[in-house]
């Protein structure tokens, strides 16, 4: 009787612990925050936040003197308050004295608070070509910057750019710390040190990384809680998105972002729903996403039939933009019937039609271009690459009927960025995904000093009426009337038909029903530090 005692004794105790320790590891998981990203990162220092990956994760890990909310406005962040001069060229920060850099041993004392003197120290390896950073263009209208005191912090600029806030809110203008780089083969890149809601743990290149929770971190939520919520952030790197997706679905990572074709049909309906089978374990969220997908005529080219605003004018009109995004990209999107600047910024304008499907207009500019110039049958060849090969045979259907005959030439991505850059092709598929939250950022494809390769002007669009107008916009500090100015130019724009806007795109996120907090943006930043995991 005592051995049976003996063994049921031992039975509950080691069901007790492997409760507790199934619950210790369930509460574990529920303080982290896991998910997968196809393309790796390439360097964790903020003065390479080049692309998105490395983007996202130096957002976790740095700040700059201001940054941006949810609606795109601009908002204090190391810097808690700043002043503009008249004249819109002089900037004077005030800091915040009460923010640390990560605990590392870089440092005397383990840490140490920031001052303005890091700011000038950090904008200036923005500027060394030794450093070679691909941020440096953000300073290129800067004339000068010092550190007045511990707390002051002054930017010159050489004429006035309304929009050079925005600029500072990108995560190349992260404060960083001096003494990271004076000490002997410190590689800054894979040993992060900033000063945001995460610190770095781990980095095993092109597997995982890991960040921990900074237990220094300044901000706290309206109830006087510190953030982050979270205590780590888990992230892998496999490069197939479907095998991605496959590990959201099995439940294995918390968050995916964006559609592809290898699975948009699985997770959405063609009216851009949740397939039923996903309703009850999943959240999807969207909203605008600051890139308009379009396609560019080359303006100064060779190809004659482009050059007639005719025939570029009715190829604006000769599809259906909505068919295209309900049934091409399951409603993720927003059709670009307004102009190039898209839906989400204040300036965008939704009263003002650029171009709406009008099969009857496109026939008779066709017609128009045919009896002008002899030419019976108008022949255009689109490039562009696998990716919008779908969206490049819908519109050469669609134009077959008006009357324009279009070949398709499909290049690899690499090979279609440089010819379009070198201008040897002249109708183009190309997208503009903002850099900054102001319309001059898509206005600037059309600057007649902005041509390519030495500027992003793709098409070689020069009217010297929107320049006028483009520079005018530089030097007005009133937001609504710059608005006004931008609108302007974008209507010029289309009236001139350098360009097909397609859909203005949308950001898709879908996370597990336990994840909350996690907010969306139109320029799709990543930011957890109002995220929770709940108990499932």
């Amino acid at each position: 009787m005592k051995s049976i005692i003996h063994y049921i004794s031992i039975f509950c105790i080691s069901l007790t612990l492997f409760s507790c320790g199934k619950e210790a590891k369930e509460n574990r998981d529920n303080q982290v925050f896991r998910f997968n990203q196809d393309a790796n990162v390439s360097s964790l220092d903020p003065a390479f936040a080049k692309s998105q990956d490395n983007i996202w994760m130096c957002n976790q890990l740095f700040n700059g003197l201001v940054q941006l909310d949810d609606s795109l406005n601009i908002k204090p962040d190391l810097a808690k308050s700043w002043t503009i001069s008249e004249d819109g060229k002089t900037y004077t920060f005030t800091l915040r004295n009460d923010v640390r850099f990560h605990k590392n041993n870089v440092f005397k004392d383990s840490t140490r608070i920031v001052n303005a003197g890091d700011f000038a120290y950090s904008f200036n390896r923005l500027l060394d070509e030794k450093v070679a950073s691909p941020g440096g263009w953000i300073m290129q209208n800067v004339e000068n910057f010092r550190a007045t005191n511990d707390t002051i912090f002054e930017i010159n600029l050489k004429k006035s750019f309304p929009a050079f806030l925005g600029l500072l809110s990108m995560k190349y203008a992260s404060v960083v710390p001096k003494e990271a780089f004076e000490t002997a083969n410190y590689d800054f890149r894979i040993n992060p040190i900033g000063t945001g809601p995460f610190q770095f743990k781990l980095w095993e290149e092109n597997v995982k990384l890991v960040l921990r929770k900074n237990p220094l971190y300044f901000e706290k939520d309206e109830n006087g809680k510190q953030l982050p919520y979270l205590e780590a952030v888990a992230v892998t790197f496999l490069p197939d998105k479907q095998s991605g997706f496959l590990q959201f679905a099995q439940g294995k990572i918390d968050f995916i972002s964006g559609l592809h074709p290898s699975y948009k049909d699985e997770i959405l309906t063609q009216s851009g729903q949740l397939q039923q089978k996903y309703k009850n374990d999943v959240n999807m969220i969207t909203g605008p996403y600051l890139n308009t997908e379009y396609l560019g005529f080359r303006m100064d080219g060779s190809n004659k039939t482009v050059l007639d605003k005719r025939i570029r004018q009715a190829l604006n009109y000769g599809f259906d933009r909505q068919k295209l995004v309900t049934y091409l990209r399951n409603g993720m999107g927003t059709p670009a019937i307004n102009g190039m600047i898209p839906a989400g910024l204040p300036s965008f304008d939704e009263t003002k039609i650029g171009y709406n499907y009008d099969i009857q207009k496109a026939r008779s500019l066709v017609a128009e271009y045919k009896k002008a110039t002899g030419d019976k049958n108008p022949k255009v060849a689109l490039s562009t690459n696998a990716t919008y090969l779908d969206i490049s045979e819908y519109l050469q259907r669609e134009w077959k009927k008006i009357g324009v005959d279009v070949s398709i030439d499909v290049n690899p991505p690499a090979t279609l960025r440089q010819a379009i850059s070198t201008g040897k092709v002249s109708f183009f598929r190309a997208s503009w995904i903002a850099d900054y939250p102001d319309a001059e950022n898509y206005l600037s494809l059309f600057y007649s000093k902005n041509f390519a390769p030495n500027g992003p002007n793709y098409t070689h669009f020069k009217n010297t009426e929107f320049d006028k107008l483009y520079e005018d916009a530089f030097l007005e500090t009133d937001d609504a009337k710059r608005f006004v100015l931008y609108q302007k130019m974008d209507h010029l724009v289309m009236k001139e038909a350098p360009v097909v806007p397609l859909f203005y795109d949308k950001v898709a996120r879908f996370t597990r029903k336990n994840v909350v907090g996690l907010g969306i943006n139109p320029l799709n930043m990543l930011d957890l530090r109002r995220v929770r995991k709940l108990d499932k």
